[in-house]
């Protein structure tokens, strides 16, 4: 009952739930586009962005020090795209590069900041691991402002981003700039994550970005279901994170959000339909109780070759038994056929293959060149 009594956790629970959202909407296309690891790269990009900030303006004012992430997270990005363009670093080197250099200047420039006599008031190693609860209310409103503007412009482009995820070539050949597509989708998951390092911190923020987008992944079987359900996703650990850490004391929000994540993503990889492991294992043993049909069906239709004349002439199961491997259940095998229309019994319990059953076994004959 504290979400809707306690004015800080009402607040920290819309910020986390926005967060995800937005987060879970660009992540889908990062995940798509195989390039999960820019988020971790400019999330580690940004703190010496943070770090600089301070050092210039001398206050932990919150413009200045998102607009100093900003800066350097978008740094970071068109230094990977300098790197592989002038280069023979493919793409996943060049980030883990960007990720460590920018991280390591930034923890020099955090120890510089320490050593100074205000560093006190700095407080900016809280920007690691986030501090949700220092959020305000009008950094929710800029991240609402966010979230709808991130959504309105993948509405008004939808058609041009998903060219982006799956087929950029074919894009380019239309005629359309799939270059300025692509610098926009940076800047949003830039300004994305420079908007959840107060929240997530530079550390976890990656997850927020990949995450929803992985587990949506096992679940949707389209572009658009996945992006809603990322961003559901989102909201769902963003809040349920929130509430979390408020009830267990003690408990960081940021940390308490990806766990969060973490679990959804764990059952939707054991459980989602047709890709989740469970779901796999099931259904492959529902595959490996059925009775091997084929060889059965075609037993029958050679013993049908025998009786041109009558081609519904009937023959004992024994018969197909013995023609059979010993690995094949002939009874089951015949009965399955039957419900498929394949084979057909007489009043005397014999078997012959229907006219659908001949007509089946005979294109799979010339199918494999037997025929």
């Amino acid at each position: 009952m504290d979400l809707f009594t306690d004015w800080t956790l009402r607040v920290v629970a819309l910020g986390s739930g926005l967060l995800g959202a937005v987060s879970g909407m660009l992540g889908s296309f990062a995940v798509l586009r195989r390039q999960s690891l820019l988020g971790d790269a400019v999330s580690h990009a940004a703190l010496p962005g943070i770090a600089l900030a301070f050092l210039i303006t001398g206050t932990k004012a919150t413009v200045p020090i998102l607009l100093g992430a900003a800066a350097t997270g978008w740094i970071g990005t068109v230094v990977v795209r300098l790197i592989v363009r002038r280069s023979r670093v493919p793409y996943d080197a060049a980030l883990g590069l960007v990720l460590s250099v920018f991280f390591g200047l930034g923890l020099v420039l955090l120890t510089i900041i320490q050593k100074r006599p205000d560093a006190a008031q700095a407080g900016l190693e809280t920007f690691l691991f986030g501090q949700a609860a220092a959020l305000l209310r009008s950094d929710v409103v800029v991240m609402a402002i966010v979230a709808g503007g991130v959504a309105v412009i993948l509405l008004v482009l939808w058609k041009e981003m998903k060219l982006l995820a799956f087929d950029r070539s074919f894009g380019e050949s239309m005629g359309l700039s799939m270059g300025r597509i692509d610098s926009l989708m940076t800047v949003l998951l830039v300004l994305t994550i420079v908007l959840g390092l107060q929240m997530v911190g530079v550390v976890l923020m990656s997850a927020m970005i990949v995450a929803p987008g992985a587990a949506a992944r096992q679940w949707s079987k389209g572009l658009g279901s996945m992006v809603i359900l990322a961003s559901l996703f989102g909201i769902v650990a963003g809040v349920s994170g929130a509430v979390l850490s408020s009830v267990v004391r003690g408990l960081p929000t940021g940390p308490t959000i990806v766990l969060v994540l973490s679990a959804i993503v764990g059952l939707s990889l054991l459980f989602a339909p047709q890709r989740g492991l469970v779901w796999r294992r099931v259904h492959l043993g529902r595959l490996r109780r059925r009775p091997r049909q084929e060889p059965v069906l075609m037993h029958l239709l050679a013993l049908s070759l025998q009786h041109p004349e009558d081609p519904d002439h009937g023959h004992d199961l024994s018969v197909l038994r013995t023609m059979s491997p010993a690995d094949v259940n002939v009874a089951m095998a015949l009965e399955a056929l039957a419900e498929r229309g394949l084979a057909q019994r007489d009043s005397s319990g014999r078997w012959a293959p229907s006219e659908l059953g001949r007509r089946d076994a005979q294109k799979t004959l010339s199918r494999e060149g037997r025929l």
